[in-house]
């Protein structure tokens, strides 16, 4: 029996897109059209596929009128917002800028005896699953570099937000990327797993949960494929004596919560110097208490649903433990907060790290604030986590934040900043958050590989 993939609005609980998920058969075939178009696309001159993957990019925005209530319906992001497009471009055009100088030869003699180089190749057919949170900017992440270095494309989107892979295809088709080449498919966990296991992709680039990761690590154990992980945080701040409180309160909260808290690196807990505790807490408050919770479609939402209702159960039984072992909430329940996914924003004290809230992912919009004594006090509190994904530091002493940075068991260190993705820089995580890199000159050496060439000349 076909299984159909049912995205369900979180705005209503209504079903609002439904697709089949491709039989085993459907899939391998997509596979072998795939596998087939690789060595023509990789032919081109290099310029030509950065032109069409930019061309297909320009065409979502063209769509961005459409996509923007459409990710409302889907996930829940008020449409206030405006969508993705801007992140989708800056990623997208940073990437087609360095293509040149990243995927360039490396030279090592030209001598009148050897030539020695070392080339990056494609590796053939390179299978990219979104996630549902930042549906678009994700999904470009591997999409435009693995196109720009040669590779095929299988795009399997989440099932939350079922139509952006759908949406992206045809966009990219559109602008003359050949179907065969950038393809959207829609599949079953089974199926998918049961593709990794049987090598059919040069290199698989997922971004999800822990448990999805170690499923996909699993199915690939063996084949010797490539596999790129981002997978979850528990992203701290850390606010120093000399910080600028209100910047960092602005910055640091709304890391905390904008997207309804769902973002990949959103601030999870922050620790504060205790100096400074009670007025960053106070304008906290302040931030969040001026919130309005309620439908995304409307202008003057500006915190919309959860994307599923289970994932604001999970949100309310963490902050619902953390309460009953002590912690302190200090926002009223909104008006909207229908305790369903509709769920208001929270911030807690007297917390620790025997609690769920401090120490798994929420994914939602909770935080726990702790105040800190010194710089060694807060480097053990971020460091007692399983995840590492990025860290934000605030202070005027940018030797300080460097330093501090470089014993922080993360990914990225942020200073006077949080939550967002420079594509110049690899986009990275160490302990369960994950391995690999994208975006920057790193990402494509993650969607390539190193050739070598050792050419004697004959010489008379």
């Amino acid at each position: 029996m076909t299984q159909v993939l049912k995205c369900i609005s979180p705005i209503d609980g209504s079903v609002f897109a439904e697709r089949p998920a491709l039989s085993g058969e459907a899939a391998r075939a997509a596979v072998a059209r795939a596998s087939k178009a690789q060595k023509a696309w990789a032919a081109r001159p290099l310029q030509e596929r950065v032109d069409l993957v930019m061309k297909g990019v320009a065409r979502i925005g063209e769509m961005n009128d459409e996509i923007v209530p459409e990710l409302a319906h889907m996930m829940g992001r008020p449409v206030r917002y405006g969508g993705e497009f801007g992140g989708f471009n800056e990623r997208a055009s940073y990437m087609a800028e360095i293509a040149e100088r990243a995927l360039a030869p490396i030279n090592i003699e030209d001598s009148a005896k050897f030539r020695r180089l070392i080339k990056r190749e494609p590796h053939g057919l390179v299978l990219i699953i979104a996630p549902w949170n930042y549906p678009y900017m994700t999904a470009i992440n591997g999409v435009a570099p693995a196109l720009i270095a040669g590779n095929t494309v299988l795009l399997k989107h989440a099932t939350q937000t079922l139509l952006v892979g759908e949406r992206m295809a045809r966009a990219f088709h559109e602008a003359g990327v050949p179907e065969d080449v950038f393809q959207n498919v829609f599949l079953d966990h089974d199926t998918t797993s049961g593709l990794i296991a049987e090598k059919s992709f040069g290199f698989v680039n997922f971004t999800g949960s822990v448990g999805a990761g170690q499923a996909i690590e699993r199915a690939a154990a063996g084949t010797f494929t490539g596999v790129g992980l981002e997978l979850g945080g528990k992203d701290p701040g850390y606010v120093m004596e000399d910080a600028d409180v209100q910047a960092a309160a602005d910055t640091l909260i709304d890391g905390a919560m904008f997207n309804s808290g769902q973002c990949c690196c959103g601030i999870e807990r922050i620790y504060v110097h205790e100096s400074l505790f009670d007025d960053f807490l106070g304008r906290a408050l302040e931030i969040v208490n001026g919130y309005t919770l309620g439908n995304p479609l409307d202008q003057t939402t500006t915190m919309g649903p959860m994307a599923h209702v289970r994932f604001a159960e999970l949100v309310r039984s963490q902050t619902a433990e953390a309460v009953a072992a002590g912690a302190k909430a200090h926002v009223a329940p909104f008006a909207g907060d229908d305790g369903g996914a509709y769920l208001g924003p929270q911030i807690l004290t007297n917390v620790d790290h025997t609690m769920r809230v401090m120490r798994e992912e929420s994914f939602g919009p909770v935080v726990g604030i702790m105040p800190v004594k010194s710089d060694e006090e807060a480097l053990a509190l971020m460091n007692d986590s399983d995840f590492g994904l990025t860290a934000s530091l605030w202070t005027q002493d940018v030797e300080r934040a460097e330093r501090l940075g470089g014993a922080i068991d993360t990914g990225t260190v942020f200073l006077n900043r949080a939550d967002y993705l420079d594509p110049a820089l690899c986009w990275t995580g160490c302990k369960s958050t994950g391995k690999g890199g994208s975006l920057s000159e790193i990402g494509y050496h993650n969607l390539t590989r190193p050739k070598s060439y050792h050419l004697k000349k004959v010489t008379q």
